[in-house]
């Protein structure tokens, strides 16, 4: 069959690794770092997400290190009053055919991980940073950092919301600053007193901020996220972030919500970045995936499960020869275009109307929200949480 090359060895490029070895084809994926991991804390899985894993092979070494949660929980970040909660139980599981769970990123890569190092098609190199691509009607080379060239039968660009390979496609320059700067932190659920678990994301939604936990690691965790609508401009990643400073974003936090934020330590601090949709991610022999083909807000929790869904469809449609390949990757775009742009704007607006009003508007947010029964808020969800591919 072909010779593909991934550019991008995270979730989405050994997802997308994994998929096309299941059709048979070779496949390098070249990784900027020095190793293959994952760094990062909590994510959330929808059952978008495991037929996804499921369909990779990787859905029950995925569940065993998950927590199955009971219900996706919003407060009110200032009253501490419930609005609303979605239950995740038996009657969401039956309508939507798998769990919605929450992972430490790891335990969701390394699964990835291993089913590739098991696969005989499947190619690990590190220290491969992709700047670049030249292809002609048949081959594509990659050009890596220092010159060297690797050649295939087309390149996957999942090289993230900062990837050489869209730069060279579509060219649309920096990511976008949304002005939102989030923090971040992770502590042993043995610190946090029993009145303060659940097996729940909750998610306490304040004026320009919210603030969402939830056990992780197989429950021996706590995943903390502080985000605040404060207006940043540059790009920030992973920066060490003092307590103080932490608390002093979120000085009107009701006191449940604020006994758990101060709860967080070795707190790390990132300005969250995405780009506006595109129609196209490919050019000839090339294609993107994941963060390259659609960067979004995490606000939707579907950022990871959007980049396993490219993942298995590109699968769906790689069951072809090297000469296939363009209008291959010409149908997946065109399928999978319209839902990750709908997800992306859907992102944005959450962060605007669910959890960053204030005064009235977060009265009203209450009001309409509060009123949803749970088949009502399985239908606002079905479109995102039960597609296949």
């Amino acid at each position: 069959m072909a010779e593909l090359l991934v550019a991008g060895g995270g979730i989405g490029g050994l997802a997308v690794a994994l998929a096309a070895a299941g059709r048979r084809h070779r496949v390098t994926v070249l990784e900027r770092r020095d190793e293959f991991t994952e760094l990062g804390a909590g994510i959330q899985l929808a059952p978008n997400a495991f037929h996804a894993l499921d369909r990779l092979g990787v859905g029950e070494q995925v569940r065993k290190q998950a927590v199955f949660i009971q219900e996706l929980r919003l407060m009110d970040g200032t009253t501490d009053e419930v609005v609303n909660a979605m239950p995740l139980g038996a009657a969401y599981r039956e309508r939507f055919g798998n769990p919605y769970a929450v992972v430490h990123r790891t335990d969701l890569y390394q699964p990835l991980l291993d089913a590739c190092r098991r696969t005989p098609q499947v190619e690990l190199r590190t220290g491969a940073t992709v700047t670049g691509y030249e292809q002609g009607t048949e081959r594509v080379t990659v050009v890596l950092t220092g010159g060297d060239r690797v050649d295939g039968d087309a390149l996957i660009g999942a090289d993230g919301i900062r990837s050489a390979v869209r730069a060279q496609m579509v060219g649309d320059g920096e990511p976008l600053v949304s002005g939102h700067t989030i923090y971040r932190s992770v502590i042993p659920m043995d610190r946090v007193p029993e009145r303060l678990r659940s097996n729940s994301v909750t998610l306490w939604a304040g004026p320009g901020w919210h603030f969402v936990h939830y056990p992780i690691s197989g429950g021996r965790e706590l995943n903390l996220a502080a985000i605040k609508d404060d207006g940043a401009r540059e790009a920030v990643t992973g920066w060490p972030t003092p307590t103080d400073h932490v608390l002093a974003q979120f000085p009107d936090i009701g006191s449940r919500a604020g006994r758990l934020l101060r709860l967080g330590e070795q707190w790390k601090c990132w300005v969250l970045c995405d780009r506006d949709p595109v129609s196209s991610w490919t050019d000839g022999r090339v294609v993107l995936a994941g963060d390259a083909a659609h960067p979004m807000l995490q606000y939707a929790a579907q950022g990871a499960c959007m980049a396993l869904e490219d993942a298995t469809h590109l699968g769906l449609v790689l069951d072809c020869g090297a000469e296939h390949l363009p209008q291959r990757f010409t149908d997946y775009n065109r399928a999978r275009a319209p839902r990750t742009a709908r997800a992306q704007q859907v992102a944005r607006a959450m962060g605007r109307n669910v959890y960053h009003p204030a005064g009235v508007a977060a009265k009203e947010r209450n009001a309409q929200i509060g009123a949803l029964s749970a088949a009502e808020l399985y239908e606002k969800v079905a479109w995102l949480h039960d597609a296949t591919p």
